[in-house]
């Protein structure tokens, strides 16, 4: 028996009925042989982690842009905070841990420079883009092969998502979990909000702290367990969190100082895919090489998608800044 086959094993007794197995694996687009030491799903998840794109993410947005200081979100830090938290719940309920922490660690590849305003810039510019969708692109691009149960979550983990496996489920609701509470933290740190803002029903049924509130959710979930298939906030919880969640996009992501320079940002990312679009010759060598097989404005847009918050704009200085000069 082979360690992948033993773990396997362990899966069946361990797991739940409503568990995705990894032996029940639906493959991947191009076939490659099974490791003898992993299961897929634990595949996923290296292969992820090693990604050039999933590296990437330490340097763009989660919501606010540029902060000064060390203790803001990036998106890196937000994906590893959903990880941990679909990982508690998966353990609660007895899913498959490996399956969760893939698609948690996936589920923001396709994200753009400057957050959700570079997400809306290039779906203006480009037309038709999102950061789920393009995820996967980014996931093809780089040769990762992910399997369809990977795929299917990373696709699925937005609200108006429909995850095919309650691991996807779980990420869809951890991802709400981390976000709403590490946004909460990061504007009372900013300044953007005071404590005595907050919802005072929601802190009395959810907490007061980001620890409080964070394990308010997992319980409540956690209690509840799986009925009938599915995985949801109790009646009052939910009506809590929903109020939660509705304040900050009123209060954090739609009205604040920090957002003031989101307008740079959009300038920051039209001006330069119009650059490419009329000078597709200055892209770097393996860009160009790509517009052999695929068109322009793909390949512009998936160029700038990749880019990271510090890279977008020393390009933009470097193309549209004049550099100092002196006469010795």
């Amino acid at each position: 028996m082979t360690v992948k086959e033993r773990t396997e094993n362990n899966e069946k007794l361990i797991l739940c009925k409503y568990a995705t197995f990894s032996q029940n694996c639906t493959g991947r687009a191009i076939y490659e042989p099974p490791c003898p030491l992993r299961t897929e799903f634990q595949r996923d998840r290296d292969r992820i982690i090693h990604s050039k794109a999933f590296r990437r993410l330490k340097h763009k947005t989660q919501v606010f842009l540029i902060p000064e200081g060390d203790h803001y979100r990036t998106r890196l830090t937000h994906t590893l905070e959903v990880a941990q938290i679909a990982r508690s719940i998966s353990r609660i309920l007895m899913l498959n841990e490996d399956l969760v922490e893939a698609i948690a660690l996936g589920h923001d590849l396709g994200h753009t420079p400057f957050g959700h305003a570079g997400e809306r810039t290039l779906n203006k510019v480009y037309g038709n883009f999102n950061h789920t969708e393009h995820g996967l692109r980014v996931a093809e691009n780089e040769g990762l092969n992910l399997t369809f149960e990977v795929q299917d979550g990373m696709k699925n983990h937005k609200t108006s998502g429909n995850p095919a496996s309650l691991e996807g489920r779980v990420v869809q609701l951890s991802d709400k979990i981390a976000y709403v509470n590490h946004d909460i933290g990061d504007a009372l740190r900013g300044g953007i909000i005071k404590e005595e803002d907050i919802p005072s029903d929601c802190n009395k049924i959810l907490g007061k702290t980001h620890s409080e509130r964070i394990n308010t959710l997992i319980t409540d979930i956690a209690t509840r367990g799986i009925v009938d298939g599915k995985i949801e906030f109790s009646t009052d919880v939910h009506s809590a969190f929903t109020k939660l969640r509705d304040f900050l996009f009123k209060n954090v992501y739609a009205d604040n100082i920090a957002k003031d320079e989101e307008v740079k940002a959009h300038n920051i990312i039209s001006t330069l895919y119009n650059h490419f679009i009329s000078h597709p010759e200055s892209l770097p060598e393996d860009e160009q090489i790509k517009l052999k097989d695929t068109c322009a404005q793909r390949v512009i847009c998936d160029y700038i998608a990749g880019m990271s918050d510090v890279y977008a704009i020393n390009e933009f200085t470097k193309i549209y800044i004049p550099k100092a000069w002196s006469i010795l």
